[in-house]
């Protein structure tokens, strides 16, 4: 079958194009690891095999013929996979640091609009091993999505593809996601069941978002999110908000076992993401408070992105999530305290129409006129200081290109010309902590990824002395 010519946007694709800045770059970066040197033909083969089967990875951008009508995806007549696939040295003694500085580099560069918006480079001398570093634009799906198509690109195991021809040795599926992750896909869809009939109606006026916002009006508890979301003061100002540059920084955790994240889970009554979060929180105050600022009483709005996809295997790209508003308690200085305001906040979105109304104000910027469309951006963007997301990624092992892969992080974009974000991955028994920041106004992430193992490492002791295990409160000691 014969690929389309071209293909519409959709207002929530749309939204995401407008808020692109030469200052916040509407890009997710992903990066994996690998203990040892990837083969990059091979890589190339399983790209073509993989990818490009959907065509929006063939596709650039055809702008409307006027600012009010959506733009276009338009096959690329000119499409070379060569351009977007690139081999890269760093520099000695090439480990951790220098591979940070070049993600940072990458974060801060913006993809060619005159190409299909996306582009590899593969790292040949990472830690004696290799990494691949990826930059997708957010307008061809949201996170959820493009994390699933990179990830649809491996296998479970290090033979699955034939040296000759790169393809896999099972029978492939007609829709290329359509066996690939399950329980990740459910994990992300289950994460929402608490919201109810809420998000069942979400899901039915994803064909008509424009009625998200008249339909939330009915009930009161759906104006009252309304009221919210329009009427919330501005988050105050921090070390983390303020004028933006081109220049980002990003940095990572260590891995953090799963399972000591829910042994403090279990022990507090609270989910992964709780846990996480509260450790992220106490972070940000350690950092704050290091630098001379004043934390009594205070609270940093994050934005954090909501799933509303329907349960089941992804069929198509996109953008189908939503956001919400989610206030960090960092005036909070006991942990165990700060845990249990976390929790009690998180349930009371969860009980609200919220991302369900911030859907439809999503579609709404994706069809307004360029200057109201970032009218409204400013605005949403100074309700809030960070973007904080969190996604589960493969319990297993898995391999790309024939090559077992390590560790995975990626960074989502800071909407809203925000200047923080946070990305929380989990792969394979273990978490991984992800900053991105302006450069400008937080020019050492590293200092926030230490706090948080420290806020972490106080939070697993004090759930081993609840429960009197004193191997595991030496271990934490030791952390």
């Amino acid at each position: 079958m014969a690929a389309r010519r071209t293909e519409a946007f959709t207002s929530a694709d749309a939204a995401w194009l407008r808020m692109e800045d030469p200052t916040n770059l509407m890009m997710i970066t992903g990066v994996l690891m690998f203990d040892e040197p990837i083969n990059v033909a091979r890589l190339h083969r399983v790209i073509e095999e993989r990818l490009l089967v959907f065509d929006r990875f063939r596709m650039r951008v055809k702008p409307g013929r006027t600012s009010n009508v959506l733009p276009e995806w338009e096959i690329d007549p000119y499409f070379n996979l060569n351009a977007h696939i690139h081999r890269i040295a760093l520099p000695a003694p090439g480990g951790k640091r220098e591979l940070q500085a070049l993600v940072s580099d990458l974060m801060s560069t913006p993809l060619d609009f005159s190409k299909p918006l996306w582009h590899f480079h593969i790292v040949e001398n990472y830690n004696g091993g290799s990494a691949a570093l990826c930059r997708l634009h957010h307008a061809i799906a949201d996170g959820i999505a493009l994390v699933q198509v990179l990830l649809s690109l491996t296998d479970e195991q290090r033979d699955a593809l034939s040296a000759a021809g790169g393809v896999r040795q099972d029978t492939r599926a007609a829709n290329p996601i359509e066996s690939f992750l399950l329980p990740a896909v459910r994990s992300l869809s289950n994460a929402l069941t608490s919201a109810g009939t809420i998000i069942d109606e979400g899901r039915e006026l994803l064909s008509d978002p424009a009625r998200v916002i008249d339909v939330a009006r009915t009930g009161v508890s759906g104006a009252q999110a309304l009221n919210k979301l329009l009427f919330m003061p501005s988050d105050p100002l921090t070390l983390f908000k303020g004028a933006l540059g081109v220049q980002k920084r990003a940095a990572w955790s260590e891995p953090i076992p799963l399972d000591d994240v829910k042994r403090v889970g279990g022990m507090f009554r609270c989910t992964i993401n709780d846990v996480l979060l509260n450790a992220v929180a106490g972070a940000l105050r350690r950092y704050m408070i290091n630098r001379g600022a004043v934390v009594e009483g205070l609270n940093i709005r994050a934005v954090v992105p909501v799933n509303l996809r329907p349960p089941g295997p992804i069929t198509e790209l996109g953008n189908r999530f939503s956001l919400v508003f989610l206030d960090l308690p960092i005036g909070i200085e006991d942990p165990f305290d700060r845990l249990l305001e976390l929790k009690r906040r998180m349930e009371g979105i969860k009980s609200s129409p919220e991302a369900l109304i911030a859907f439809g104000i999503l579609n709404t910027i994706g069809v307004m006129p360029q200057q109201m469309a970032e009218l409204v951006v400013d605005i949403f963007g100074s309700k809030a200081t960070a973007v904080m997301t969190n996604v589960p990624g493969p319990r297993q092992r898995i391999y790309l290109a024939g090559s077992p892969i390590r560790q995975i992080m990626f960074w989502v974009p800071q909407a809203g010309h925000l200047g923080l974000g946070v990305s929380i991955f989990s792969y394979a028994g273990d978490v991984l902590i992800g900053i991105a920041v302006d450069a400008g106004l937080v020019p050492d992430p590293d200092t926030i990824v230490a706090a948080f193992h420290t806020e972490f490492n106080d939070l697993l002791r004090l759930a081993c002395i609840v429960t009197g295990d004193a191997s595991e409160r030496a271990r934490a000691a030791g952390g």
